[in-house]
């Protein structure tokens, strides 16, 4: 009998979001997510979108959180720190894979910009 692992596939935005957390180089929370992610993409996204995605993300493990510590500038109020799980990581690489082998199987030439 042969097992096959059920995959939890991600929406393009939440693979971008995830992707985002997973490059960041100093702590990953929302203002920073929400700003690499119109960095990266240009496009004009929602802090309120940003956040949604965030703890749907957590909510099916793919990212966990913890609240940093109030600080003065946040008026007392703290931050919520994401990263990314094993779970996650995971997930990635097998994107990662299934796009490069897609990548990989287009034939030379087939997608040659048209010039007029």
């Amino acid at each position: 009998m042969i097992l096959v692992m059920k995959r939890t596939f991600l929406g393009e935005f939440e693979e971008v979001v995830l992707l985002v957390v997973a490059a960041c180089t100093e702590q990953a929370y929302g203002v920073t997510i929400w700003e690499s992610i119109q960095r990266y993409t240009g496009r004009t996204v929602t802090m309120s979108a940003v956040h949604a995605t965030l703890y749907r993300l957590e909510d099916k493990g793919f990212l966990s959180s913890e609240m940093g510590g109030a600080t003065a500038e946040r008026g007392g109020r703290r931050k919520r720190f994401f990263k990314v799980t094993a779970y996650g990581s995971k997930a990635l690489l097998e994107i990662q894979q299934i796009r490069q082998e897609l990548w990989q199987a287009i034939p030379s030439g087939r997608l040659q910009l048209i010039q007029s």
